[in-house]
Protein backbone atom coordinates (compact mmCIF):
# COMPACT_ATOMS: atom_id res chain seq x y z
CA UNK A 1 0.00 0.00 0.00
CA UNK A 2 1.45 3.73 -0.95
CA UNK A 3 0.31 6.20 1.52
CA UNK A 4 1.26 10.30 1.34
CA UNK A 5 0.43 13.22 2.71
CA UNK A 6 0.45 16.83 1.78
CA UNK A 7 -0.47 20.05 3.79
CA UNK A 8 -2.79 22.48 2.98
CA UNK A 9 -3.43 25.88 4.26
CA UNK A 10 -7.22 26.64 3.59
CA UNK A 11 -7.57 30.48 1.59
CA UNK A 12 -10.24 32.71 3.05
CA UNK A 13 -11.20 32.11 -1.09
CA UNK A 14 -11.96 28.42 -0.28
CA UNK A 15 -14.62 29.22 2.52
CA UNK A 16 -18.39 29.53 2.01
CA UNK A 17 -20.88 32.22 3.30
CA UNK A 18 -20.68 29.62 6.61
CA UNK A 19 -17.41 30.26 7.31
CA UNK A 20 -16.16 26.77 5.83
CA UNK A 21 -14.64 25.14 3.29
CA UNK A 22 -16.88 25.05 0.09
CA UNK A 23 -17.45 21.20 -1.05
CA UNK A 24 -16.51 21.54 -4.44
CA UNK A 25 -12.54 22.69 -3.37
CA UNK A 26 -12.41 19.54 -1.66
CA UNK A 27 -11.95 18.14 -5.41
CA UNK A 28 -8.98 20.22 -5.99
CA UNK A 29 -7.36 19.36 -2.45
CA UNK A 30 -7.45 15.68 -3.42
CA UNK A 31 -5.74 17.11 -6.72
CA UNK A 32 -3.06 18.50 -5.15
CA UNK A 33 -2.16 15.51 -3.01
CA UNK A 34 -2.17 13.52 -5.83
CA UNK A 35 -0.13 15.35 -7.69
CA UNK A 36 2.09 15.64 -4.75
CA UNK A 37 2.47 11.97 -4.17
CA UNK A 38 3.23 11.55 -7.44
CA UNK A 39 6.47 14.26 -7.32
CA UNK A 40 7.22 12.21 -3.92
CA UNK A 41 7.88 9.30 -6.41
CA UNK A 42 10.37 11.29 -8.54
CA UNK A 43 7.77 11.59 -11.47
CA UNK A 44 4.69 14.22 -12.18
CA UNK A 45 2.02 14.30 -14.40
CA UNK A 46 3.83 17.02 -16.39
CA UNK A 47 6.50 13.96 -16.88
CA UNK A 48 3.47 12.09 -18.19
CA UNK A 49 1.70 14.69 -20.24
CA UNK A 50 5.59 15.07 -21.89
CA UNK A 51 5.22 11.16 -22.82
CA UNK A 52 1.71 11.63 -24.36
CA UNK A 53 -0.19 10.21 -21.40
CA UNK A 54 -2.93 11.62 -19.32
CA UNK A 55 -5.50 10.95 -16.83
CA UNK A 56 -8.95 12.38 -16.64
CA UNK A 57 -10.92 11.87 -13.89
CA UNK A 58 -13.89 9.32 -14.50
CA UNK A 59 -15.61 8.79 -10.56
CA UNK A 60 -15.41 11.20 -7.82
CA UNK A 61 -16.77 10.41 -4.61
CA UNK A 62 -16.58 12.24 -1.18
CA UNK A 63 -17.69 12.38 2.33
CA UNK A 64 -18.12 15.12 4.73
CA UNK A 65 -17.67 14.29 7.81
CA UNK A 66 -16.56 18.13 9.67
CA UNK A 67 -15.76 21.03 7.95
CA UNK A 68 -12.49 22.75 7.55
CA UNK A 69 -12.36 27.02 8.27
CA UNK A 70 -10.44 29.41 6.94
CA UNK A 71 -6.56 29.39 8.07
CA UNK A 72 -6.48 25.70 9.11
CA UNK A 73 -3.54 23.52 7.96
CA UNK A 74 -5.23 20.82 6.80
CA UNK A 75 -3.47 17.30 5.90
CA UNK A 76 -4.77 15.60 2.46
CA UNK A 77 -3.60 11.79 2.71
CA UNK A 78 -3.35 9.81 0.01
CA UNK A 79 -3.99 5.90 -0.26
CA UNK A 80 -3.05 3.60 -3.33
CA UNK A 81 -4.33 0.33 -1.87
CA UNK A 82 -4.25 -1.80 -4.77
CA UNK A 83 -1.25 -1.44 -8.14
CA UNK A 84 -3.04 -1.04 -11.22
CA UNK A 85 -2.48 -3.51 -13.80
CA UNK A 86 -4.29 -1.67 -16.46
CA UNK A 87 -5.32 1.55 -17.53
CA UNK A 88 -7.28 2.20 -14.11
CA UNK A 89 -5.87 3.47 -10.80
CA UNK A 90 -8.20 4.14 -7.67
CA UNK A 91 -7.70 6.79 -4.72
CA UNK A 92 -8.58 7.15 -1.56
CA UNK A 93 -8.24 10.04 0.21
CA UNK A 94 -8.70 11.40 4.11
CA UNK A 95 -8.64 15.08 5.03
CA UNK A 96 -7.53 15.71 8.40
CA UNK A 97 -7.65 18.80 10.19
CA UNK A 98 -4.27 20.02 13.01
CA UNK A 99 -5.35 17.65 15.73
CA UNK A 100 -6.11 14.91 13.20
CA UNK A 101 -9.40 14.85 13.41
CA UNK A 102 -11.06 12.91 10.18
CA UNK A 103 -12.70 16.00 7.91
CA UNK A 104 -13.41 14.09 4.71
CA UNK A 105 -12.93 11.37 2.66
CA UNK A 106 -13.06 10.52 -0.81
CA UNK A 107 -12.50 7.96 -3.68
CA UNK A 108 -11.40 9.19 -6.86
CA UNK A 109 -10.96 6.94 -10.27
CA UNK A 110 -8.75 7.99 -13.36
CA UNK A 111 -7.64 6.10 -15.99
CA UNK A 112 -4.57 6.24 -17.98
CA UNK A 113 -5.04 7.46 -21.48
CA UNK A 114 -3.07 8.45 -24.52
CA UNK A 115 -3.30 11.82 -25.56
CA UNK A 116 -3.38 11.47 -29.30
CA UNK A 117 -5.91 9.07 -29.75
CA UNK A 118 -7.69 9.18 -26.30
CA UNK A 119 -7.39 5.56 -26.01
CA UNK A 120 -6.63 3.45 -22.67
CA UNK A 121 -3.22 2.46 -21.93
CA UNK A 122 -1.80 1.32 -18.81
CA UNK A 123 0.96 3.43 -16.30
CA UNK A 124 4.09 4.60 -17.58
CA UNK A 125 6.70 2.07 -16.74
CA UNK A 126 8.84 4.57 -14.49
CA UNK A 127 5.90 5.53 -12.66
CA UNK A 128 4.84 1.69 -12.05
CA UNK A 129 8.56 0.88 -11.20
CA UNK A 130 8.35 3.41 -8.36
CA UNK A 131 5.24 2.08 -7.00
CA UNK A 132 5.68 -1.67 -7.03
CA UNK A 133 8.03 -1.78 -4.28
CA UNK A 134 5.00 -0.51 -1.96
CA UNK A 135 3.20 -3.53 -3.23
CA UNK A 136 5.44 -6.22 -2.29
CA UNK A 137 2.92 -8.84 -3.03
CA UNK A 138 2.71 -8.31 -6.80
Amino acid sequence: MFTSETQIRVRYAETDQMGVVYHGNYAQYFETARAESIRQLGFTYKDMEAMGIMMPVVELHTKFIRPARYDELITAKVILKELPTDHRIEFHHEVYDEIKNLLVTGRIVLYFMETKTMKKTVMPTHLYEKLKTYFPEN
